[in-house]
């Protein structure tokens, strides 16, 4: 019986254990998890300022929530 396993994303099939030694992966899963929360965030950031844009704010006003100039909210959401 095979099992199916998901192909590794996080890099540790590529680290050799004679030379990275195992340890307490308490950081490692903390790194994991603050990465996550990041994507997460940045998804909901683009969604906000998407319906921000769809309600009719202006980028003045997104720039201004976003502490940036009108054209950097606009070069970086503007696309989407």
């Amino acid at each position: 019986m095979s099992i199916k396993t998901s192909k590794d994303t996080t890099g540790l099939d590529s680290l050799d254990p004679a030379t990275n030694p195992a340890g307490d992966a308490v950081n490692f899963r903390r790194i994991l998890n603050a990465r996550q929360h990041l994507a997460d965030a940045e998804s909901e950031l683009r969604d906000a300022v998407k319906a921000a844009r769809e309600a009719g704010d202006s980028w003045s006003v997104i720039a201004a929530a976003l502490d940036t100039t009108r054209q950097a909210a606009q070069q970086r959401f503007g696309k989407n």
